[in-house]
């Protein structure tokens, strides 16, 4: 089982959510750290991520050999987080074989109807929760 976590800016979502899915790896498995800048990447691995690459590229040639590829919205959104997700880490996100959980984070340039004012904690442990269960 391979558990890939991508996140960009900061990297607090990834980082919570590397800390949260580390207790999911077992013998075999791996928790991959993918981020769009090496400050993001630096703080997910740590989180507990075992593994971690940066930029356009790692996610790229990663992101698709994951079973699992878990971060917020905005990694199947071209030009968001400011600009660091590209047309081709989408790709690479939305092409790969593996179940793609996402936090759906409100953002200045779109809007998700339904998503209400849901707070972050409780989303992150709904997205845990499901790949718990599918591991």
């Amino acid at each position: 089982m391979r558990i890939i976590v991508i996140d960009g800016m900061g990297g607090g979502i990834g980082a919570e959510l590397c800390g949260r899915l580390k207790e999911l790896v077992k013998d075999g498995s791996e928790l991959i750290a993918l981020g769009t800048n090496s400050a993001a990447t630096d703080r997910m691995l740590k989180a507990g991520a075992q593994r971690g690459a940066t930029g356009e590229n790692a996610i790229r040639v990663t992101a698709p050999t994951g079973d699992f590829i878990i971060g917020p919205i905005g990694i199947i959104i071209i030009n968001s987080m400011m600009g660091e997700i590209t047309a081709p880490m989408v790709e690479a996100v939305l092409s790969a074989s593996g179940e793609r959980v996402l936090i759906p984070l409100q953002n200045e340039h779109f809007y998700i109807a339904g998503l209400g004012k849901e707070n972050l904690g409780n989303l992150i442990n709904e997205a845990v929760d499901h790949i718990a269960k599918n591991c």
